[in-house]
């Protein structure tokens, strides 16, 4: 693989290890954050091959490629169109790779703003939270022009394991809002279902591993509910960016006149554990939101079956 000048912008727990896969890659590294001793610590520990910008601008004059791992779309087009953006420093036939969680349609925005100045904009959001990070085994959902897409994939390869490319860009976007949108609505109806069970005596560790050998099971029964049973809320993805995504999925399907009444029921659900909870909550959070309106915890091991007349 020839080896590249590579910006990163955003180093929280996906984008440090995302960055980190890149420089054992051999590529060189020009790194910036929010916190700018999170940068300096990342720069620390990979050594030569990076080294910490002040701005984006000076990200976009050092890299041929800048990776964005953000918050959401306003973040995004805001590091790359502000007044001391990226834009400002990319030379032309550079190329922003965004795997954000971003809006399709500022990413379409910022995107067309770039393309004025000869820099090309690829969409690359993720599933795999930080596990799939830290092992270089991330779902990327790719958007945008074949000849970008090509020029990527040699860094997608190496920070993760399978690459979808979903169409021009924003597909990428509109891609992962879905996936979580659903992931969100699992991720509430199992909670239901458990409390529903433990409210009837049932175990919800049994239930648990009753639910993975059935047609009930999903990522979610797998990997998300083991921690919580331990009494542990503290899954890294925050409960306002699950929240985000839900609303950009939302948004999406009324721009197609798609009806999603689940969609719907699901958002207004989330925005009340929203509210419940404190800035910063992990979505395991929600769990705990639906403990509290059934008055149930799950806790391992059976109990007395509560009924109306209990």
């Amino acid at each position: 693989m020839t080896s590249l000048n590579i910006g990163f912008v955003g180093l929280g727990i996906m984008g440090s290890h995302m960055a980190g896969h890149l420089a054992q890659a051999g590529h060189s590294l020009t790194l910036l954050d929010a916190a700018p001793d999170t940068a300096e610590c990342l720069a620390q520990k990979l050594g030569a091959a990076a080294r910490v910008a002040r701005t984006p601008r000076e990200v976009g004059e050092a890299s041929d490629i800048v990776v964005t791992m953000l918050p959401n779309g306003e973040v995004v087009q805001k590091v790359a169109l502000g007044p001391d953006g990226l834009i400002h420093g990319m030379k032309a036939g550079s190329l922003l790779l965004d795997t954000s969680s971003s809006q399709p349609w500022l990413t379409q925005e910022t995107g067309k703003a770039l393309a004025a100045k000869r820099v090309a904009m690829v969409d690359s959001p993720v599933s795999g939270a930080q596990p799939g990070a830290m092992r270089a085994e991330l779902v990327f959902m790719v958007g945008g022009a074949d000849e970008d897409v090509a020029r990527v994939m040699p860094l997608l390869d190496v920070m993760g394991q399978s690459i979808f490319h979903l169409g021009p860009l924003g597909a990428g976007h509109a891609m992962k809002c879905i996936n979580n949108c659903i992931t969100a609505i699992t991720l509430a109806t199992t909670a239901e279902g458990l409390i529903a069970g433990k409210r009837y005596g049932l175990d919800p560790r049994v239930m648990i591993d009753v639910l993975n050998l059935s047609t009930g099971g999903s990522w979610v029964s797998q990997n998300q509910f083991q921690p919580v049973l331990n009494r542990k809320f503290d899954e890294p993805f925050k409960l306002e960016l699950m929240l985000k995504d839900v609303g950009i999925a939302v948004e999406l399907a009324r721009s197609t006149e798609t009806p999603v009444p689940l969609w719907g029921i699901g958002q207004q659900l989330w925005r009340m554990a929203d509210r419940a909870s404190e800035p910063g909550a992990s979505i395991s959070e929600v769990v705990r939101w639906f403990e509290q309106q059934a008055g149930t915890e799950l806790t391992p091991g059976s109990g007395p079956r509560l009924t109306h007349d209990s």
